[in-house]
């Protein structure tokens, strides 16, 4: 085990969980070497004392494995305002550190679990600087799942030789094109974090900035996470469809953006598909509803290839075949603004009555 480069994207919450305060200050060194993890406890709301309790787990882990202390990240997941079990996670510790070993991967995400279905594992293998690299990402989450970040823990490993500003930079760009383009719920976690760890045990020469190298670990990066985040929205508490939203042609990213996200944080619109009722003037009044400059007449509304509405009016369409899409487990929408060339993604789920079951007795 060797210290690794490390890049970090938090959660933008007021409220971030003591360990993501920790965090923060440690990977600004840019460098480090383990990452511990509970669930079921968020360790979020806990004033000092759950500050203290956090740099008292990342101490414990520290001694047992003989590194720096400001090595050690932590991450935690469960229900906000409760304090650690202190005894109970340093009594384990130990046999964590026993138990370490190189296939120990599916362990580690199946453990950091909550309402998650199933794990999530992704991994890609590519040649950089004729050099093997290999990227495993692995991530938690299922409810609360908003954007900045998107209770999301995400853990990322390489062993590619990489400078610490092109980490960061690659990162947060891939991070933007994935886990920063979903939305299960449309709430945003105090504890939501990704990290990515990068040893150089791979020994290509330095990827950095402005390389077609660099491209390409971006592009496998990119893969992985891309895989975990769609897992995650297809894993989303009570959910049973996959939806993704494409709005195009907007005058500014910006606008794209806030459109997909209007249509894909409605609760009408997510109840519909979840009752598989072909109600397409959810989506157009979504749409409406998101505050940007719209020209009616430049709409163009379609579901699963399907036009439902163009130049402000329906179209004439086969009802049942429509239905047909609703019924089907992934959706596809697509906006065309008209307005422009800008375009945004955006992936989600439907709102489904477990959801709310699973919510409601989130902390009993």
């Amino acid at each position: 085990m060797v210290p690794a480069k490390v890049a970090a994207v938090f959660t933008k919450n007021t409220f971030k969980a003591a360990p993501l305060l920790i965090n923060e200050e440690r990977v600004q060194r840019g460098i480090a070497q383990a990452i511990i993890t509970n669930s079921g406890c968020a360790n979020a709301a806990t004033g000092k004392a759950g500050y203290r309790d956090a740099l008292m787990i990342s101490g414990a882990l520290s001694r047992e494995l003989k590194i720096k202390d400001e090595l050690v990240l932590v991450g935690s997941t469960g229900v906000i305002g409760k304090r650690l079990p202190i005894k109970k996670i340093e009594s384990g510790i130990g046999k964590l550190v026993k138990g370490l070993n190189e296939t120990g991967i599916e362990d580690a995400e199946s453990a950091m679990m909550t309402t998650d279905k199933y794990p999530k594992v992704a991994i890609r293998k590519g040649v950089i600087g004729a050099k093997d690299v290999t990227i495993c990402g692995i991530a938690k989450g299922a409810g609360m799942i908003e954007p900045n970040m998107a209770t999301l823990l995400t853990y990322v490993m390489t062993d590619a030789f990489i400078d610490s500003k092109a980490l960061n930079t690659v990162f947060h760009q891939a991070i933007n094109a994935t886990f920063n383009a979903i939305s299960v719920d449309g709430c945003m976690s105090t504890n939501d974090m990704a990290i990515i760890l990068a040893n150089g045990l791979a020994g290509n020469n330095p990827l950095e900035k402005v390389q077609a190298r660099l491209q390409r670990f971006r592009d496998m990066l990119t893969d992985v996470l891309m895989e975990l985040c769609q897992a995650v929205v297809k894993d989303g508490e009570g959910a049973t469809k996959f939806i993704s939203i494409m709005v195009k042609g907007a005058k500014t990213k910006s606008d794209a953006r806030c459109a997909a996200y209007s249509i894909a944080n409605s609760n009408l619109v997510k109840t519909a598909f979840f009752g598989e009722d072909p109600n397409w003037g959810r989506v157009i009044a979504a749409l409406g509803a998101s505050g940007i400059y719209i020209e009616k007449e430049k709409i163009n509304l379609s579901i699963g290839n399907i036009v439902v509405y163009k130049h402000n009016s329906p179209v004439e369409i086969n009802i049942n075949k429509l239905k047909e899409v609703f019924q089907t487990d992934r959706i596809d929408i697509e906006v065309d603004l008209g307005a422009g060339d800008k375009s945004y993604y955006v992936y989600t789920s439907d709102l489904s009555y477990d959801y709310v079951k699973i919510n409601a007795e989130y902390s009993t």
